[in-house]
């Protein structure tokens, strides 16, 4: 009789044990991001090449469109720049592009304070600072013009619009 009890308590262990395992390796994997891919730091190497200078013809897009045809990654010609990812969920590299939509910016630099727009944008993820605070990659804006600078980008400070980020794929 004892041993009609232990098996089912000794299998619902090895279950349970290995479920929890499982599950702690998707949160390690999930939560590990060291490994810039491939493609991304490919990517950042076609900005640092071109900082300061214009891509295409100076319009924001150009400079994500380029980099991706340079490095060989599929994507769809359009807005679509790859596989698109969840930033509170997946983590978020250096060369992922991010498409904004209607977005409005308010900060402060010292004691003056810019409201920026970005009606229909694209940026290059430059530099992860945090979860939620990033540096661009972008042209045709008011800080860099019409040739690629860096910007930073502090999601509190998005008071209006949404964006997507797209990792590049081969």
């Amino acid at each position: 009789m004892n041993a009609l009890v232990i098996f089912p308590i000794t299998l619902m262990f090895l279950l349970i044990t290995s479920f929890d395992h499982k599950k702690s390796d998707v949160a390690l994997a999930t939560i590990t991001c060291d490994s810039i891919p491939v493609l991304n730091k490919q990517i950042i190497a076609f900005v640092n090449t071109n900082i300061g200078k214009t891509v295409g013809k100076g319009e924001c897009w150009d400079v994500a469109a380029e980099a991706l045809n340079k490095v060989n990654a599929r994507w769809d010609g359009n807005y679509k720049f790859g596989k698109e990812v969840n930033y509170k969920k997946d983590c978020v590299f250096p060369g992922d592009i991010m498409q904004f939509e209607n977005v409005v910016l308010k900060y402060s630099v010292g004691s003056k304070q810019f409201i920026e727009k970005m009606t229909h944008h694209t940026a290059i993820i430059y530099d992860v600072k945090g979860k939620e605070e990033l540096v661009m990659a972008d042209q045709n804006t008011g800080r860099s013009g019409k040739k690629v600078g860096l910007s930073p980008l502090n999601f509190k400070d998005m008071t209006k619009g949404s964006f997507k980020i797209f990792r590049p794929m081969n």
